[in-house]
């Protein structure tokens, strides 16, 4: 989706909304070489003219097949997210009028280019951790070897409350301040 800044002028009275699927899988596929598949993605959101540029909010819904970074096993990442940007033309030069936490994007030959924008807050959104169905419920033996575990953090905590609490290298420490206080009071 694309227009040009004029398109957008033209319609100043009254906020453009959208609604569309986007078939974005190529472009996503050749910004991030680790994707396996993506559905299309459904988009839905306004794009309004005032006195500060245009102003644009999206809302976005991607499903995304990536390599499980447990295991390496396709899992499905489910997207659901909205974003709120700026644009000005390129021949502004004065940005004081934003906030510091707005984001502000220079239109590049004045046109809009939501396509683009949707792909960037897609790959922006992917968490470093991507895991499968059962890798999430444990239902997954995780690697083990002679001296070494892996543990979920469930697992850990139950095992620290299992423990007794001392670690036995610092075990001798453990009554360290009972004696001190017992010594202090003779």
């Amino acid at each position: 989706m694309k227009w040009s800044l004029n398109e957008l002028k033209q319609t100043a009275d009254e906020p453009l909304m959208f609604e569309e699927t986007l078939d974005l899988k190529d472009n996503l596929m050749s910004r991030r070489k680790d994707l396996l598949d993506v559905a299309p993605v459904y988009v839905k959101g306004v794009i309004s003219l005032d006195s500060l540029g245009l102003c644009a909010y999206v809302k976005v819904k991607a499903m995304l097949k990536l390599p499980s970074s447990r295991s390496l096993e396709p899992a499905d990442l489910s997207l659901d997210f909205d974003f709120t940007e700026h644009y000005v033309s390129q021949h502004e030069h004065d940005l004081s009028r934003f906030e510091d936490t707005d984001v502000v994007i220079v239109m590049q030959n004045d046109i809009l280019d939501l396509d683009s924008a949707v792909c960037d807050n897609i790959l922006l959104q992917i968490p470093m951790q991507v895991l499968t169905e059962a890798e999430r419920n444990s239902e997954v033996q995780l690697p083990q070897g002679e001296q070494w575990t892996v543990m979920s953090e469930s697992q850990l905590s139950t095992s620290r409350k299992d423990e007794d609490g001392v670690d036995p290298r610092l075990a001798k420490l453990k009554d360290f301040f009972d004696n001190s206080q017992k010594n202090s009071q003779d």
